[in-house]
């Protein structure tokens, strides 16, 4: 996530040279990622749902982020 970036709430997925915005209201995809990486950026994305809607909302407010684990 970034500050100052626009709605809807998203994050983005960076995996070599491919890059996705993920929306965290709906799990919806935008860019192109291996279909691998795409498993496993959703599988995260089901885990962290309420975090990550947590912490865009600390971003609006431009607080610190609160740290999310990576996929186990």
């Amino acid at each position: 996530m970034y500050y100052r970036d626009h709605r809807p709430p998203h994050f983005h997925a960076i995996y070599g040279d491919y890059e996705v915005v993920v929306n965290t209201e709906n799990g919806v995809i935008e860019g192109r990622f291996p279909t691998r990486a795409v498993r496993l950026v959703l599988e995260w994305y089901d885990v962290h749902r309420e975090e990550l809607m947590e912490d865009w909302l600390l971003a609006e407010q431009r607080k610190p982020l609160q740290k999310i684990a990576p996929l186990e």
